[in-house]
């Protein structure tokens, strides 16, 4: 059987005080080249479980391992092969767009030659290269986002991770974004994409896992072989219910 490029086993994770577990024995598998979908209602544990898998968080119990190499017992190599893009945006508004890769480049380990092609390719594939040198505080949220993805993708990750990477931004700047991530998709990186847009899971994910309660409650092997069949958003409720869920996640 293929190696998973994410192993999730067996996780929990209970906060200090909390009176129940926020994951519940979480088993998942992101094969190499998939476009994998984690879905889930607000306090599902979608971002716990994100951000245990990135190192942000350590769990209570059970294992993360990327691409065979366990979080635990090596998480500085672990993570030299994931790029992470929160839900929040994380950069320095008063840097510049190409300072603000160089900063995040040298952190990766990046040479000053290796870099400066990486960020110049990527600003011009995702329109900012324009206004690459005025601070990023001047810029929309839409360009802001944009540029928060190209930095985890300075180091040509083998794996992304993306936690709402398109959340309160323009139809042009979320277009653009579906199609970078298309595109590192097709030529072999590997991508885990949270997201509350349904409509987004259903164009770009080739399978989706849907976490409620802590807990995986369902999943949907193959997206690209549902024609014909309920959308998306009906298999959601249907799993999920149709309960209202006010609380952050």
């Amino acid at each position: 059987m293929e190696q998973p490029d994410i192993r999730v086993r067996s996780v929990t994770k209970r906060y200090r005080g909390a009176a129940s577990e926020a994951l519940r024995g979480v088993d998942i598998d992101v094969l190499p080249g998939e476009f994998f979908g984690l879905l889930g209602p607000n306090g599902a544990g979608k971002t716990t479980l994100l951000s245990i898998i990135t190192g942000v968080l350590g769990p209570t119990t059970g294992s993360v391992e990327v691409k065979g190499v366990t979080m635990r017992a090596n998480k500085g190599r672990a993570l030299s092969m994931m790029g992470f893009v929160p839900q929040e945006i994380a950069l320095y508004g008063t840097l510049t767009a190409r300072e603000n890769l160089d900063y995040f480049g040298r952190l990766l380990g990046l040479d000053r030659s290796t870099l400066r092609e990486r960020g110049s390719e990527l600003l011009e594939r995702t329109g900012l290269s324009a206004r690459a040198s005025e601070p990023v505080r001047q810029w929309s949220g839409g360009m802001q986002r944009r540029l928060n993805l190209i930095t985890a993708l300075l180091h040509a990750p083998a794996v992304l991770v993306l936690d709402e990477p398109t959340v309160g931004i323009d139809v042009q700047s979320r277009a653009a974004i579906w199609e970078l991530l298309e595109e590192i998709n097709r030529t072999g990186t590997t991508v885990l994409y949270s997201s509350h847009h349904l409509e987004e899971a259903e164009r770009l994910c080739s399978r989706v896992t849907i976490i409620d309660h802590g807990r995986v409650a369902g999943e949907i092997a193959d997206m690209r072989s549902r024609s014909g069949q309920e959308r998306l958003e009906e298999t959601f409720l249907r799993i999920t219910g149709r309960a209202l869920r006010d609380d952050p996640a």
